[in-house]
């Protein structure tokens, strides 16, 4: 991957994310398998403490998830979420993640979310001070069977709401949270140990009053990092096209064709990146502005990985698919992550946001 940053920065001189890039370089024979112990191994070391967004250094955090999403898309959908679990304590006013690997559960399926009640029957679900159990089940728990705890979103009576719960306790020695079989049956982000896990009467503390999770500027920040992420497996397939036009020489116009619009797509993604980075640390509590920039650049990212992916194809045929393992992974991976936006609901609600602001 081209090491240099739009934002004037790189991972070779960025504090942690040099760190970080410089602590990977070593494990790839070790990426691609079960990153779980990698994932753990990072964060002990603490070389996933980004800077927080919205505090002065948001471009470092997102080059450190570039790095991230450079190196291995399973592993930064385990390691990502401790960097946003850090975050979201931070904005709600809790200590941050002390000890081993936190998750981020918050995926809220059509057909019904976890439940959460206060654990005795009779605390008043606004007491920041109840003991509260979570019940039903959760899709898209990356990390399953690697986190130590997690961020789980739950509907309350008085809303939806935010909870801690110590997700190895309950995982290894109650059986409280089970996985459900069959729930990932795709090979893509199998490194990411994504399963749908049943929570029953799971004990969880709560963080923050309700809607709070949703409510902040920072909810937002945290997705335009997911871009980030992005931004950097995008570079990295990049990479792929450059190293086989080069092996070429200029001898194939329509592959130097290719490239050059990729290269442009992805530094347009890096410079929307640097702009909302910017914006963040600018107005860091400004919500409508930071979800615009967020489902900007998410959409930028989609958009990018769907065409960089298909002119990559088309410039250097299935050889690099069958061949370079890394690169397989990496497109197969790519192609599911970022169907994490919501697609045409996602650049309505950009339209919404456009039209209602000030042009």
């Amino acid at each position: 991957m081209d090491d240099t940053l739009p934002w004037g920065g790189s991972p070779t001189g960025s504090g942690t994310a040099a760190a970080l890039a410089g602590r990977l370089a070593g494990e790839c024979p070790l990426i691609g398998g079960a990153v779980g112990p990698l994932a753990r191994a990072l964060a002990a070391e603490g070389l996933l403490d980004l800077p927080l967004p919205g505090r002065g250094r948001t471009p470092q955090r997102l080059a450190g998830l570039a790095v991230l999403g450079a190196a291995d898309l399973g592993l930064a959908k385990v390691t990502e979420p401790h960097a946003d679990a850090a975050a979201i304590l931070a904005d709600l006013g809790r200590p941050g993640p002390t000890d081993g690997l936190w998750g981020v559960w918050a995926a809220e399926p059509p057909d019904g979310a976890l439940r959460a009640v206060p654990a005795d029957g009779s605390g008043a679900p606004g007491r920041w001070e109840a003991t509260w159990v979570v019940s039903g089940r959760k899709p898209f728990c990356s990390g399953a069977a690697s986190c130590d705890h997690a961020l789980v979103t739950a509907v309350a009576d008085d809303g939806p709401r935010l909870f801690a719960v110590h997700v190895s306790e309950e995982r290894d020695r109650t059986g409280r949270i089970r996985p459900v079989p069959r729930s990932w049956e795709t090979t893509a982000m199998a490194g990411s140990d994504s399963r749908t896990l049943d929570f029953a009467g799971v004990p969880a503390e709560p963080v923050g009053p309700p809607g709070g999770y949703v409510d902040r500027a920072g909810f937002w920040h945290g997705g335009a990092g997911i871009a980030a992420v992005w931004w950097g497996a995008l570079r990295a397939v990049v990479t792929t096209l450059r190293r086989g036009v080069a092996g070429r020489g200029a001898a194939d116009p329509h592959a130097l064709a290719h490239l050059g619009a990729v290269s442009a797509l992805v530094d347009g993604l890096g410079a929307a990146l640097r702009q909302a980075a910017e914006l963040a640390d600018r107005s860091p509590c400004d919500v409508p502005a930071a979800r615009e920039a967020a489902l900007r650049v998410r959409w930028l990212a989609d958009r990018a990985a769907s065409e960089v992916i298909d002119r990559v194809g088309r410039a250097l045929g299935p050889r690099p698919l069958v061949s370079d393992a890394d690169h397989a992974r990496r497109v197969a991976d790519l192609m599911l992550f970022t169907r994490q936006t919501h697609a045409e609901l996602d650049l309505e609600a950009l339209g919404r946001l456009v039209l209602e602001r000030e042009w």
